[in-house]
């Protein structure tokens, strides 16, 4: 007989798609670099020095939800360091067209080289990081992240 406690037992790298990261009011009324981090599982990955035995994960979306006023007039990036260097980006910069009322979401578009074969290791980040370009009100909203877990 199976033990029904078997999946509690697993890691997040034993299943597929799964939430790697959060971060919940997120301010967009201020523009700034790292207006957020969002640490990836829950800040788990690995970092022993080098992308082979450092934990990695795969990232295949990111949401914006839950937002508290009309944010369409926002613009963010997401990226693996905390200057907003653009050649870091998971996300380049986009607006939060999408986000005009509460209840409403966005998923936004992965950047090349995540989108198509590079996974986020942790010997380079634990975590990213939300960058407002251009601000709107006092709107705040959730970003979510999700993928796969390749190792920790």
């Amino acid at each position: 007989m199976a033990n029904a406690d078997a999946v509690a037992q697993l890691y997040l790298d034993s299943f597929g798609n799964g939430r790697l990261g959060v971060a919940t009011v997120v301010s967009l009324a201020t523009t700034g670099n790292a207006v957020a981090a969002i640490p990836l599982i829950n800040g788990g990955l690995t970092n022993s020095g080098n992308v082979a035995s450092s934990g990695a994960v795969i990232v295949r979306r990111v949401t914006i939800s839950n937002p508290t006023a009309s944010s369409n007039n926002a613009y963010v990036t997401i990226t693996t360091s905390s200057d907003a260097n653009a050649s870091n980006a998971i996300v380049a910069n986009v607006a939060l067209a999408n986000i005009t009322a509460a209840g409403r979401y966005q998923d936004l578009t992965i950047a090349q080289p995540y989108l198509s074969n590079t996974a986020v290791s942790g010997a380079t980040t634990s975590a990213l990081y939300v960058n407002v370009t251009q601000g709107n009100g006092t709107a705040t909203v959730t970003v979510s992240v999700y993928g796969d877990v390749v190792s920790f």
